[in-house]
């Protein structure tokens, strides 16, 4: 065992928050996944349990994997897998799985491995390293305007439209992430508020063109609309989930009614992974949910800590665009489980079932420890890379 821990670099606390919050998840996980076998009539319990089990092992060796790497190369890394994220967002609104019938596709599948990638996972978190990249590389500069509507915003937007279509939800939250990191990267202030702005006015303008070319993406607009007129209405299916979520929160009580012994995960279709907080609470109670949200709050702490012990203004960018979108993530799920919020389709990182939040999550904490582990690097290292990606991958190869 003391062989295994000397091999765990960076932030210990955060390797300890991870592993905690893996190993509780098997208890709701396991507990909500009786809806998916008795009422949905997909595979067994155990089954489950176990494909779970394998995801966050993967999820593990992806991290530890990372977290090995030298925080410098996610630099370069970023301008190469840029075009790639594009490819696979365009083969996935063109292809990919939809839910329910709806227009919603946010999904490639992956036959070998049975399980669905979500691809928007994976570009945010691209997206939020060349973000990092960016601003780290003009910090002893002033940003012109119209220089950085192309070599920043431009990817920024055509990434976000294409994840739009299909996920609301996930734009919105990889906006706000980027307007933050913006922000403390020293983007100027009034720059960001003609983003801002002009965002507004693209998401109306496509707003108008749905609603005036309706097949063109079917129920899209009207789902955003509902979510926030009606979330809280028992009448559609949404409200139904709410209402399910709601009554399991007020059954837990205090501490709850005990592992296992969850009644309304057989009602609410999404107990397993939207939903699975609302379980943890009529499980728990209110104990369970306060130390699973302390759990969270302990995680940002440590990715703060480690923001503000990097070497480097990349570094700290870097463990900020990568570390907390987590929390955030949480926190939403958290919000939509209590009707405190629309139902937004986010997962409870490291907890709810699912592949592909568990793997982006396990690598954006792989950046983040290393980050932490990384020894003392000088800004002129980082910076010694052309933004010519032919020069990235003779320096990568090389090194």
């Amino acid at each position: 065992m003391n062989q295994l821990f000397r091999h765990l670099q960076g932030d210990r606390a955060i390797w300890a928050l991870v592993g905690i919050l893996a190993i509780f998840s098997f208890m709701p996980v396991y507990s909500a996944s009786t809806n998916l076998v008795y009422v949905v009539g997909n595979g067994s319990t155990l089954g489950h349990l176990v494909k779970h089990a394998v995801l966050l092992c993967m999820g593990f060796a992806i991290m530890f994997g990372v977290h090995k790497i030298p925080y410098r190369y996610f630099s370069g890394g970023s301008v190469l897998l840029f075009p790639v994220v594009i490819v696979l967002l365009i083969v996935t609104l063109a292809q990919g799985t939809t839910i329910g019938g709806a227009n919603a596709s946010r999904w490639i599948r992956l036959p070998v491995l049975g399980v669905g990638f979500q691809t928007s996972t994976l570009a945010s978190l691209v997206l939020m390293v060349y973000v990092a990249r960016y601003l780290a590389r003009r910090k002893d500069r002033q940003i012109e305007f119209k220089e950085s509507l192309l070599q920043f915003w431009l990817p920024i937007g055509g990434t976000l439209l294409l994840i739009l279509p299909a996920n609301f939800s996930t734009t919105a939250l990889i906006f706000m992430m980027v307007l933050l990191v913006a922000f403390i990267g020293g983007y100027p202030k009034k720059h960001l508020a003609f983003v801002i702005a002009g965002s507004i006015g693209i998401l109306a303008i496509f707003v108008l063109v749905v609603k005036a070319f309706p097949d063109a993406m079917p129920n899209r607009v009207a789902t955003w609309q509902s979510r926030i007129e009606n979330f809280s209405n028992k009448e559609n299916a949404e409200g139904y989930q709410v209402e399910k979520a709601k009554i399991a929160i007020a059954t837990g009580g205090l501490t709850g009614r005990g592992p296992g012994k969850s009644v309304q995960k057989n009602f609410l279709p999404q107990s397993s992974s939207d939903f699975i907080f609302a379980i943890i609470v009529e499980e728990y109670g209110v104990i369970g949910a306060i130390t699973v949200l302390s759990f969270y709050f302990l995680l940002l702490f440590r990715i703060l800590v480690a923001a503000q012990k990097a070497g480097t203004v990349f570094g700290t960018l870097l463990v900020i665009g990568a570390g907390l979108p987590i929390v955030f993530q949480a926190i939403i799920n958290m919000a939509v489980a209590t009707n405190m919020i629309p139902v937004t389709g986010q997962t409870l990182p490291l907890i709810s079932s699912g592949g592909t939040s568990i793997w982006m999550t396990c690598f954006a904490l792989g950046i983040v420890l290393s980050v932490s582990s990384s020894k003392e690097v000088t800004e002129e290292e980082l910076n010694e890379e052309s933004d010519d990606p032919l020069s990235i991958i003779h320096e990568t190869i090389h090194e």
